[in-house]
This record gives C-alpha cells, structure tokens and sequence, in this order.
C-alpha cells in the first residue's frame, strides 16, 4: 500500500498531495504541472504497490527544483530514517566538496600521507606518500583492501569494530600501483572521512550536521560514530528519503543551496562529470565510476540518458539526471540482494519515459 505522507494526530490519517507539508526551497507540484503523463506515474504507482517484495519504501522525484513525487509504501513514511549503506560513500564524496571549500583540502592531488602527521601517526605507512585523494574517490587506491575479500588487510571486518580504527588504516600498504586497477573497498571512504575529521577537528557526523545537514534543515539522522568519535564514511548513514533527496539536489545544483555556496564548485563540477571506465564490468548497470559515484548512459524508450548515482546495500539509490534536472532518490530494505539494483533500474527507466517529451 502506497501513501503520499501521513502524520500522527490522535491516530493515523492519510494527507492528499495538496496537503505535504512545505520545505524550504522545494515547492511542491503536480506530475502534470511538471511535464509527466499522469496515467504512466499512476501505473508506475500501482505496480511498485503490487511488488511480492514488501521491502520498497519510498520513491522521491524533484524534476526543476520542485517536489514532483513524494510517495511511500509498506507503511513507511517521510519521518522514517532509512540505512541508505554504501550509497554513504556517495555523500561523503560531497563532503570532500565542503572542506574543499572550506580551505581544508586544496586539491584531490595531495597524497595522503600529508594530511597525517607523523608526531601524532607515528606508524603511518610511507606506501600512502603514493596514493593521492583522487586514487581514493575512483576506487583505484592500490591499497590492499577489497571489500569482496575478508582476508585483506583493509577490509572493513578487519577495522570497523574498532573503538579506534584510523591508526590501524594508516598502517595498510599497497598491493599495486595506485590508479591502476579499480577495487571496491570501504577503506578509501573511510580514509576522506578520516581526512576530513583530521583538517576540520571534528567527527565527520558532526561537520556533516553543521556544513550541510544544518542548511538543508536534515534535522533528524543518525551516522554511526565509533568512541574515539571517528565516522564510518564508508556507510552506516541514516536519512529520510525527503532529506536523501534533498542532498542529491545539492549535488545537481553543484553544491549550491539557496543563495549558499556549501560545496567547492569547480569539484562539484568535477564529480558530475569525472568517469574512470577504469571500473570494468564489476557492476552491469553502470559504464563508469567516478568521485564515489557509478555512471551510465542508457536508452529508455526513445530517449538516450546519461546520468550518475548512489548506490547503497538493498536497493537504496539516488539518481541525477542532469540534462533532465532531475533527481530521483529511492529507499528499500531488501539488503544482501540484488535485485533491488535492477529494480531500481527499472523504476528509473518508468520515471523517465512517463516525461511527456517521450514518444
């Protein structure tokens, strides 16, 4: 069962769309106002109701800086916080952008070693005076570390129970030459998280809340912090899919909200754009992979589109689609599968091809 927003008021009541509550810089409009055929997104509607899996839980779709879907299914709703997963890594890449324009990280050239200092890292290894932040965000760090792979020394099994892990991360080497080959591990996330926290002097939970999460009125989330108050960038990050929604629109706008610049615009432009095919085949839905997000063009339809996204665990993806102004988010629970990644895909493809310029 599908419902657009519900509230607590003695008791359960179901809100028409006319009735959302408002959010700061995103009126609220209909599919028709915004260019889709009404009857495509009300059998879109139906048939992500009927699905045998009871998982999905909400898709967002803002078309022009304006909220043109909000729905929510399974008895969830806008208030819900939901473990979006990997699809953290993502969000933590626009964080770089922040500090970037916060002047604590000049360039994605810097090697990391030289954010580390030695008095206070006394055992971080020389091998990172090779990997630059760059190699870090394309996954083609060198760093033995494979998340496919519980045997390397860089898996998160090995660190991420850890009341403290960073010291434990500076200490793994490389395996091959940085920018060579693109291995999937959260310890690159986990290292411009580190970063991040080392330069501003605060737990990357807490510089998300006051840099962006703040001016985007995100007031409720939970990112897990470990006791020596260092944040698992890699994931374990929970949102409301209206404020998951809300940092993808960030990004389209290219770090900008309202009248504020929050993130470096030039990055912005670089992680729109940046597309290492260096990614092979280790995912079939996508071309590229570039700045902690997955790349793809694809035919829907008639219409040919490219666009990038954050993919998380169980089916929790947010879509940008540039030349469409478009930002798609959604949220589901079905983790350990992956067939909530093609089902995404699917949904996408039905969003696009119910815009009217579709023949």
């Amino acid at each position: 069962m599908r419902v657009l927003f519900v509230f607590l008021y003695l008791g359960l009541s179901s809100l028409s769309y006319g009735q959302r509550a408002p959010i700061p810089h995103l009126p609220a409009i209909s599919p028709q106002e915004a260019g889709f055929h009404r009857d495509s997104i009300n059998a879109l509607d139906d048939t992500i109701s009927n699905f045998q899996q009871r998982d999905y839980r909400a898709l967002m779709v803002i078309k022009d800086q304006k909220i043109v879907l909000e729905y929510y299914y399974n008895s969830f709703w806008r208030n819900h916080l939901h473990d979006i997963r990997s699809a953290g890594k993502s969000i933590t890449a626009l964080l770089l952008g922040v500090a970037i324009q916060e002047g604590l990280v000049e360039n994605l050239e810097q090697d990391v070693y030289s954010f580390f200092p030695q008095e206070k890292y006394p055992n971080v290894h020389e091998d990172y005076q090779k990997v630059q932040l760059i190699h870090l965000l394309n996954m083609v760090s060198g760093l033995d570390a494979d998340s496919d792979d519980s045997n390397t020394p860089g898996n998160a099994g090995q660190w991420m129970g850890k009341a403290e892990w960073v010291q434990y991360l500076l200490q793994v080497p490389l395996a091959r030459e940085p920018g060579k080959k693109w291995v999937y591990a959260d310890l690159n996330a986990a290292l411009i998280g580190a970063i991040i926290e080392e330069r501003s002097g605060m737990s990357l939970r807490d510089f998300a809340q006051q840099k962006v999460f703040g001016p985007l009125d995100i007031q409720e989330f939970y990112w897990y912090t470990n006791a020596a108050n260092q944040t698992v960038a890699a994931g374990n990050l929970y949102l409301s899919a209206l404020d998951f929604a809300k940092l993808g629109l960030l990004v389209a706008n290219r770090g900008k909200w309202g009248d504020k610049q929050l993130a470096d615009p030039d990055y912005m432009d670089r992680l729109l754009h940046e597309n290492s095919a260096a990614i092979g085949d280790y995912n079939p839905l996508a071309d590229g992979y570039g700045l902690f997000w997955y790349r793809s063009t694809r035919k829907f339809g008639k219409r040919e589109i490219s666009y990038l996204w954050a993919s998380g665990n169980g089916g929790n993806h947010l879509v940008i689609v540039p030349e469409e102004h478009l930002v798609v988010a959604m949220t589901a629970g079905a983790y350990g599968n992956w067939f909530p990644h093609t089902r995404a895909y699917f949904i996408l493809g039905k969003v696009i091809q119910a815009l009217k310029s579709e023949r």
